[in-house]
């Protein structure tokens, strides 16, 4: 199969340091090729991942409505040297306009919540068969459908292999809050349940020095650190948060927004790590209950569900990101979803 695939302007693929959807891109290219298939990547120059063909986007910036003009016809010119047969977009809709008349089998992908009018208006211009969508979770896919087209909950995925199972932690292992350190993410939840139930708290994650965050950063979390344990270590490579996860009770992140995905979610699970948050966005997909953690819905639950770790079993939580979010078990989806984008166009 050739596949051209996209990512935005603005991240390179992939990041040369930490990085979300370009890890994922990366890891895709590679394994797609790994299978056989020729890839075709479209994203910001001096990417470095190794394809069969790179295009850079002549437009630097997502939002700028010239760039992406220039951007949806090098896609174009892209698409037509390569002849794919099938577009897979990571990046914007907007890029796709000169494609959807076509015949080649376009997937879209969002990463977060989908525009009601780029989804809705993409949906109208698209020929038959041609144009399809993906959701990071089933709560994204949920939102698209209340929007218009074919749309699938295909979640991003953890590299299994390079995040360590422990089995066991030791009997005074702390909680663990390992995010970007902001209101939505709950970190003042995470320390008043670890101050009541007498845990050490780790808290790993970049913060704003700005705006209301900033404000949250200096009144909520600072007065905290070095108060009751409560310790705070910045922001972690790919080694060091194998040993936080690994060596944590349970990562606590009690979000207060509908999170989209999370992969650091999925992490902790490969790590045998448990996850407390709440029943919001993606959660509900990723947690089952009192199988790979527990969803609290206030700090007295939260206070609880500390109580019931002894409860969860490291082992049934790494079974539980390989069999749902383990590389292989994504890139079996896409590729399904490939060949049936495929088959339905050649029917239409």
């Amino acid at each position: 199969m050739r596949i051209v695939i996209t990512a935005d302007p603005e991240i390179e693929v992939p990041p040369k340091l930490y990085g979300g959807i370009e890890r994922v891109v990366d890891g895709l290219v590679k394994r797609y090729r790994a299978r056989g298939h020729q890839v075709c990547l479209v994203a910001k120059p001096g990417s470095e991942c190794p394809t069969d063909a790179f295009y850079p986007w002549p437009g630097a910036s997502s939002l700028s409505a010239a760039d992406s003009l220039r951007n949806a016809w090098a896609l174009r010119k892209a698409v037509r040297s390569f002849r794919p047969d099938v577009i897979h977009s990571f990046s914007r809709i907007a890029y796709l306009t000169p494609l959807l008349r076509g015949r080649t089998s376009i997937v879209m992908s969002y990463q977060r919540d989908p525009t009601p009018r780029t989804v809705g208006l993409g949906v109208k211009l698209a020929a038959r068969g041609v144009l399809r969508f993906t959701g990071c979770s089933d709560y994204i896919a949920g939102l698209g459908r209340q929007v218009g087209g074919e749309w699938e909950g295909i979640p991003n995925f953890a590299e299994m292999d390079a995040l360590y199972f422990s089995p066991t932690v030791a009997p005074d292992a702390p909680l663990v809050f390992l995010s970007r350190v902001e209101h939505i993410k709950g970190a003042h939840w995470a320390i008043e349940i670890a101050r009541r139930t007498g845990q050490r708290l780790i808290i790993a994650g970049n913060h704003s020095d700005s705006g209301p965050e900033g404000e949250y950063w200096r009144e909520k979390i600072v007065p905290e650190i070095g108060h009751d344990g409560v310790e705070y270590v910045g922001a972690v490579n790919d080694a060091q948060k194998n040993k936080l996860l690994g060596e944590a009770r349970a990562m606590i992140v009690p979000i207060q927004w509908n999170e989209p995905f999370g992969i650091v979610f999925a992490e902790s699970l490969a790590c045998g790590t448990p996850v407390i948050s709440c029943p919001r966005g993606s959660l509900t997909e990723i947690v089952r209950p009192g199988v790979d953690g527990f969803l609290i819905r206030s700090i007295e639950e939260g206070c609880d569900a500390v109580g019931k770790l002894g409860t969860i079993d490291r082992a049934t939580c790494r079974r539980r990101a390989e069999d749902a979010y383990s590389p292989e078990v994504v890139v079996d989806r896409y590729l399904d979803l490939y060949a049936r984008a495929q088959a339905g166009l050649a029917t239409r």
